[in-house]
């Protein structure tokens, strides 16, 4: 099935619209204590920089095969300028991302040694965009989002993806028949109803509904309370180690179990999960195909450490070595 999707990708034009972020690793050897705090010194050996957050959705669609559109917002700074560079070298369209020099590009620096992560510090601002830079961001995103076959709301909940955006894109995108795939970060779903489906993790999911999944139960109960929240929109909860769960109106919910062999890092899942949504819906994938085949990504992605955009390649191998999931 992963194999179809990859074939028609090329033809595929997504928009992802959210939050964007630069994540930056710093790795090197710690053999020594510092003289002036308790602390290890790492001897720098190696700084990277990968895209984050919303351009993570982006890299994946684009590993894909789709052709995407990234819109959001960066500071006026060299943060900024790495992020437009190491996107455009992926191949990603950066015309709808947009400079707001009263906020900073979001960065997250993570420092490594010996392969554990000792500290991690974020660069970010998270108040709402100016009425000036939303009108700009809108501007920015309509010529996207009408040749779009499929949108992805990345929220990370730094200021971008607030409620009139989301109604804005969700309402525009009804109108043409585009589905949108939503990655929350808010504990108010309904900003999203109308979205094509919502993809929160247990956390965020049990917090939504002000309840605790302990059980199968409890995550019927709280797939019950959300889909009234979201309605008509289909949710689809991602469970960690136990894999992930879909829920739609008027159909049996369909639990996918994990496909990894070992998970060595699950930062970034998420973004891999709707990017893989996305491209599947819109090539004309169901629902219930397409989710499988973002959990098959997503078995991918955790494989790796740090923030990973799967490959083609690796898709083809996972999706050969597996059993069809709706068989």
């Amino acid at each position: 099935m992963m194999t179809r999707l990859l074939m028609r990708a090329a033809a595929i034009r997504v928009l992802v619209a959210g939050d964007c972020m630069l994540d930056a690793y710093i790795s090197g050897a710690a053999t020594r204590i510092s003289p002036e705090a308790p602390v290890p010194v790492v001897e720098v050996e190696e700084r990277r920089f990968v895209v984050g957050g919303a351009a993570n959705v982006a890299a994946n669609a684009r590993g894909l095969g789709a052709r995407v559109t990234v819109a959001g917002v960066t500071g006026a700074d060299a943060a900024g300028i790495r992020l437009r560079a190491e996107l455009e070298q992926l191949g990603i369209a950066t015309e709808a991302l947009v400079e707001d020099d009263a906020r900073v590009t979001t960065v997250k620096t993570r420092v490594t040694a010996a392969g554990q992560q000792i500290v991690r510090f974020d660069e970010e601002t998270r108040m709402p965009l100016s009425a000036r830079m939303v009108a700009q961001l809108l501007r920015s995103c309509e010529g996207a989002l009408e040749q779009a076959a499929a949108i992805v709301i990345s929220d990370y909940a730094k200021g971008v993806a607030e409620e009139a955006f989301c109604r804005w894109v969700i309402e525009r995108a009804e109108k043409r028949g585009v589905p949108v795939v939503v990655d929350p970060k808010s504990a108010d779903l309904s900003k999203y109803r109308g979205a094509r489906i919502v993809t929160p993790n247990l956390k965020e999911a049990a917090a939504a509904a002000g309840e605790a999944i302990h059980s199968a139960a409890d995550l019927a109960r709280v797939a019950e309370i959300l889909l009234k929240k979201i309605a008509p929109s289909a949710l689809l909860i991602t469970r960690g180690a136990e894999g992930m769960s879909l829920f739609e109106p008027g159909r049996k919910e369909l639990h996918l179990p994990v496909m990894v062999n070992e998970v060595a890092d699950v930062t970034g899942a998420g973004d891999t999960v709707v990017a893989t949504l996305a491209v599947a819906l819109g090539a004309g994938f169901d629902l219930r195909e397409a989710a499988a085949m973002a959990n098959l990504a997503a078995g991918v992605a955790v494989g790796h450490h740090g923030t990973w955009a799967v490959r083609r390649d690796e898709l083809i191998a996972a999706d050969r070595s597996q059993a069809d999931p709706l068989s």
